[in-house]
């Protein structure tokens, strides 16, 4: 393809995106499912172009930012307090899932040899971060259930790729020790962390000396990258590395990072992300073809594998509901044995992490670096396919009308111990401690009564209010709707000063940033 037809395929996948995304919006439909729908469609378009994804280009671009969003924005406390949950499913769900599969590809087709079954089981056994993320950010789930699902999809790449090394080397000739599998599996985990901890280390070093907003942003932005390809590089887990950094990062950044940088950050990252995560689906989608090509066409596909990749797709579904109920039957016993302090999660929460288990960009990266020589290449490549379709349109449209049905909902167990209220409130008598000493003089006198003024109201409104908390809501809501309406009236006032001639660019853009800084403010606090 010319690199201008490039440029004009990626132009024409970003309007695609944004088409997509909103007919999601007005339909109500989880934007992944949009996007792999759509770009499946959009590759049978005439004249559109065979994509034909490069697997290692497809890791290296797109896994490191969105693991390291994923890492950021998880809760570290809740993290660390379910880590041997979220270690059941990264490591025991994915080798009992690539158990189940592989027997049942060798069951389904005799001709595939058991190493090439395993390969299979390993690409399509773990829950693919990306699709995870894109669907559990438009549902209310338990804090318990979120971090355990967000947990899992961070961690269970790095298992997945190990068995599936190991089951290729075996596929073409290689000799498999368990004992040699583990040994490798520690040492990747392990030299992940290190690196991991490494660059956030060296992050939060730069950081502090860095006086650009800029250069902080490019740095933050490249040190997902950068932990991931070091790590590779040495021989260890990428994914652990990224998954590593960005908890680090997403600690330290309440510390190190100013207002106005958290605020440029968060614009330039979030526009990245969603560019990034949208795009990965659409390509997805866009793969289709090639795939089906691949595989001799979209006849040998249905009627050669339909009732294989239906087994492959149940092996897979039954094989998760199975570990999870066990698991929780597991931490059932042990609380009446008086051993575990965790609650067991319930047939609803279960039956929902169960059903949140969608395949993704992994998946597809995985099948496609099977060697050419390996038996049954199509099969597995088509099933990989199959796997993240099913996976993604059935279950990701379909999570939330059975999060629903089940009645799975936050509760007061999942609050934190201060409430939003009670911890503005420490806030600002903590400001207000600040005021009353940084307000006055070296003789105890007042210099800015206004500001101690301002301060003790808001530190005291909330005692003098003596509504319900969805009183208080509505009343803080109001409030901020009226500052919301006076700052556009400001910001319509300068625009007429500013087309009259009256004032300069200059000081449109400085009086404007003034504003915007307080509807930002106004906005943020009324949710």
């Amino acid at each position: 393809m010319h690199p201008a037809e490039t440029f004009e395929l990626l132009l024409g996948m970003l309007g695609a995106i944004l088409v997509l995304y909103w007919l999601a919006e007005r339909l109500r439909w989880p934007p992944s499912v949009a996007l792999l729908v759509g770009g499946g469609g959009l590759a049978f378009i005439p004249g559109v172009p065979l994509v034909s994804l490069d697997p290692g280009l497809v890791l290296v671009l797109f896994l490191p930012p969105l693991l390291g969003d994923g890492a950021w924005n998880i809760e570290v406390s809740r993290f660390r307090r379910h880590l041997p949950g979220i270690l059941s499913l990264a490591i025991g769900a994915v080798v009992f899932s690539t158990l189940v599969v592989a027997w049942v590809a060798h069951r389904v087709m005799p001709s595939l040899p058991w190493a090439a079954c395993a390969a299979l089981g390993a690409i399509v056994s773990p829950p693919d971060a990306i699709s995870a993320r894109a669907v559990l950010q438009r549902v209310q789930l338990p804090r318990r259930l979120s971090t355990l699902l967000e947990g899992e999809s961070l961690l269970n790449d790095a298992t997945g790729l190990v068995i599936f090394r190991f089951a290729v080397a075996a596929t073409m000739g290689a000799r498999f020790e368990a004992g040699a599998a583990v040994g490798q599996f520690v040492l990747l985990v392990t030299g992940g962390i290190v690196v991991g901890l490494a660059s956030g280390a060296l992050w939060s070093i730069l950081v502090r000396r860095l006086g650009d907003d800029v250069l902080i942003v490019v740095v933050t932005v490249f040190s997902s990258w950068a932990g991931y390809v070091v790590a590779e590089a040495i021989g260890v887990s990428g994914v652990i590395a990224v998954v590593t950094g960005g908890l680090v990062l997403g600690w330290r950044q309440h510390v190190v990072f100013s207002a106005a940088m958290r605020l440029r950050g968060s614009s330039f990252w979030n526009t990245m992300i969603f560019l990034l995560e949208a795009s990965v689906f659409i390509l997805i989608g866009l793969s289709l073809r090639d795939v089906l090509v691949r595989s001799g066409g979209i006849e040998a596909a249905l009627g050669g594998f339909a009732l294989p990749l239906l087994a492959i797709v149940l092996a897979l579904t039954v094989a998760r509901f199975a570990w999870i109920f066990a698991s929780d039957a597991v931490v059932a016993l042990l609380r009446r044995l008086g051993v575990g302090r965790d609650e067991p999660l319930g047939a609803a929460c279960a039956t929902v992490m169960s059903w949140a288990g969608m395949r993704g960009v992994v998946t597809l990266a995985a099948a496609l670096t099977l060697p050419a020589a390996i038996p049954g290449r199509d099969f597995i490549l088509l099933a990989a396919f199959g796997v993240i379709l099913v996976t993604v349109v059935v279950q990701g449209s379909t999570l939330g009308l059975l999060i629903r049905l089940t009645g799975v909902r936050r509760t007061e167990a999942d609050a934190p111990p201060l409430d939003l209220f009670a911890a503005e409130r420490a806030m600002m008598l903590a400001q207000l401690d600040a005021v009353e000493r940084l307000a006055r003089d070296e003789d105890g006198n007042v210099v800015h009564p206004q500001l101690l003024r301002r301060y003790t109201a808001r530190a005291t409104v909330g005692e003098n209010f003596t509504g319900t908390v969805e009183e208080r809501t509505q009343a803080i809501a109001s409030h901020f709707d009226v500052v919301i309406g006076v700052v556009r009236a400001g910001r319509e006032e300068l625009v007429k000063l500013h087309r009259a001639g009256r004032i300069d660019d200059e000081t449109l853009r400085s009086l404007e940033l003034d504003l915007d800084l307080e509807e930002l403010g106004a906005e943020s606090a009324k949710v």
